[in-house]
């Protein structure tokens, strides 16, 4: 059971990653200054591992479904009716079970490819393949390859494109249009595709505050000078898979399902459809790609044909579709892509019944966020007495929201972490209400136009010892705080570089609160200790907390994980368990006698009277009970 805040400060730092190295340069691949630098720091820097990675994505899906849910519209109406307005018949596959067909395939500096007689463009050509073919080749399973080496002009090396384009025809046939003898349009079918990619190398120019010195590599500082903070830059990788779907499925124009339908291509005329192509890079780990520069004259290229199933190309194309919320922007969709490969390092390396266990877990681990989140609210919006609640604790949590939104908005972190940030910012604003009268006074504005918030303690903190407690204990509490702060402040302006003062002051109260934060639960063990009760706790929240960070210690030392994660997991069951210890010494006291002369003893239900014997009288001063049981508000209170 994390402390409150803590929780929040952990999720963004699995999400901004580890705080950028001096000059360090954060990219979707690269990092550092220069090759042999970004594969130093991805050497040093541990990956997030599994158990992160599929906590996330199950919170993106949940994410996506609920705005798709929110803005979701009726389907568009499929086209299932020809012109003359009769339904459309099935179509059937262009390329008939076991066709004997020849593969082309060109590599060119243009999108749309015409050039059939340049000779070096043409990079792997291989005759009398056999459609749906599932045991042939090297390794008995349908898969051919082909390796080369591609040579490449200036253009593509100072970030220009390059394309694979590829042609299957029947065999006999070529896909020269040109060539009419040869050419036959329903016995050609061809794809293509840009086969770099380009990604966003950020530099955050950051020095030391005091001696204004930084150890970042002046060849990056100079690229940052001429390019800006954000530089794109053609990456390659060295494999790629084309495979053909062995599907015979009587498909109908128009309805297709989604996102199958961007890829069955109909013929015009015909009305049947060609055999589905496919370009396979999803195991392809980011971490293989290299950046083009001039350097390079030649890149290596390994190809594969394979045939591919109709059910694993769903998986793929479901993988591969891009989402249609571009308006929400396009991070709010795109992992890291540390994450994407260690979603992919899992499936690969990971045991099969460990994997299933990681998503099982993650799944009850989702689940008792959600009623721990639930809970939270129900307990403070149905909260009459502050009696034994900390009210600095609620202003303190305030305090991490706003550090940790502030941290990662300056951190530039992925939508979808800073708008559950921000919500939960607006979840502890909101307890504010509940624990204190806030109103606005618009006799004493501010600046003469603003009304002026003013905040007062509710009379059942007031009136109780819980704000005497309250405040004794973060006295307490600040002569171990302020020190440890003013020490990691001045160690954070000695040997760490910033990009600022701002960045400074955010990232040294973040790492503070990351390490120290758990402290702060404790002014209620205090208060619990002072009172001699734990009824005041909202034990629903807390349990599932606790069962979550029984979760993370099982993955904490059952996965690799860095050393500070499993402490902080330790730390956080040191303090449930103290939590727990005062449940069990600070019973339910029935002997304990109230103002009126009361005790709990007297309230148990009496067993029914004899025939005849005289009703029970109250004791003298108690007033009785209302109909039905009940008592009035006031003396629940006093009770």
């Amino acid at each position: 059971m994390a402390a409150p805040g803590t929780e929040v400060a952990a999720a963004a730092a699995a999400a901004t990653g580890p705080a950028p190295g001096p000059g360090q340069v954060t990219s979707n691949g690269s990092a550092g200054g220069g090759e042999a630098a970004a594969a130093e720091t991805q050497r040093q820097q541990p990956a997030p591992n599994a158990w992160q990675v599929i906590k996330g994505v199950l919170f993106r899906i949940f994410i996506i479904w609920a705005i798709s849910s929110w803005f979701r519209r009726g389907p568009a109406p499929q086209e299932q009716s020809s012109v003359g307005g009769t339904p459309r018949a099935p179509s059937r596959n262009l390329f008939p079970k076991d066709t004997l067909m020849d593969l082309y395939v060109y590599i060119s500096e243009h999108e749309h490819f015409t050039d059939f007689n340049v000779s070096s463009a043409l990079f792997w050509q291989k005759r009398d393949l056999v459609y749906g073919d599932w045991t042939s080749g090297e390794n008995a399973d349908g898969c051919y390859e082909h390796y080369g080496e591609v040579d490449i002009s200036q253009s593509v090396q100072q970030n220009g494109s390059i394309y694979i384009h590829v042609y299957f025809t029947k065999s006999g046939f070529h896909p020269d249009p040109r060539q009419k003898n040869l050419y036959r349009r329903l016995a050609t079918v061809h794809t293509s595709r840009m086969i770099n990619k380009y990604k966003r190398r950020r530099f955050q120019k950051t020095k030391n505050l005091l001696t204004g010195e930084t150890e970042a590599d002046p060849e990056m500082i100079k690229r940052a000078e001429d390019y800006g903070p954000v530089e794109v830059i053609s990456h390659w990788h060295p494999n790629l898979t084309i495979n053909m779907v062995d599907d015979h499925t009587p498909w109908v124009k128009g309805s297709v399902p989604p996102p199958l339908d961007q890829y069955v291509k109909f013929d015009a005329i015909s009305g049947d459809y060609y055999p589905i192509l496919y370009f396979n890079d999803y195991w392809n780990l980011q971490k293989d790609y290299f950046p083009i520069n001039e350097t390079l004259q030649r890149l290596p290229f390994r190809l594969s044909f394979c045939p591919l199933s109709l059910w694993r190309w769903q998986l793929y194309a479901a993988q591969s579709t891009k989402s249609p919320w571009n308006f929400l922007g396009e991070d709010l969709y795109e992992q890291s892509d540390e994450e994407q490969d260690s979603v992919k390092v899992a499936l690969l390396e990971t045991n099969p019944y460990l994997l299933a266990l990681t998503i099982v877990v993650s799944i009850v681990h989702s689940i008792f966020e959600f009623l721990a989140f639930k809970n939270d609210i129900q307990f403070w919006n149905s909260r009459q007495s502050l009696e034994g609640l900390s009210v600095r604790s609620v202003f303190f949590g305030v305090f991490q929201s706003l550090v940790v939104l502030l941290y990662i908005l300056d951190n530039e972190t992925n939508f979808v972490v800073q708008v559950s940030v921000f919500i939960g910012l607006l979840i502890d604003l909101w307890k504010i209400t509940k624990v204190m009268d806030v109103r606005l006074d618009r006799e004493n504005k501010v600046a003469g136009v603003f009304p002026r918030v003013t905040f007062k303690d509710k009379s059942t903190y007031i009136e109780s010892s819980t704000k005497v407690y309250d405040d004794m204990a973060f006295r307490y509490l600040s002569w171990i705080l302020f020190p440890l702060l003013g020490c990691y402040a001045v160690y954070s302006l000695l040997y760490l570089e910033h990009k600022g003062w701002y960045s400074w002051v955010l990232s040294m109260l973040y790492g503070f609160l990351l390490t120290f934060g758990f402290i702060t639960m404790t002014p209620q063990l205090f208060i619990n200790y002072k009172l001699k009760s734990v009824a005041h706790l909202p034990w629903r929240m807390l349990t599932y907390k606790a069962l979550n960070t029984f979760i993370d210690d099982l993955f904490a030392f059952v996965i690799k994980m860095p050393m500070m994660y499993r402490i902080g997991c330790l730390r956080d069951d040191v303090v449930f368990f103290i939590y727990l210890y005062q449940r069990w010494i600070y019973r339910v006291d029935l002997t304990r006698v109230n103002e009126f002369g009361v005790s709990g003893e007297d309230q148990v239900s009496p067993r029914p009277p004899l025939p005849g014997s005289p009703p029970p009288t109250l004791p003298t001063g108690v007033p009785p009970n209302p109909p039905g049981g009940e008592k009035p508000p006031e003396d629940k209170k006093k009770d």
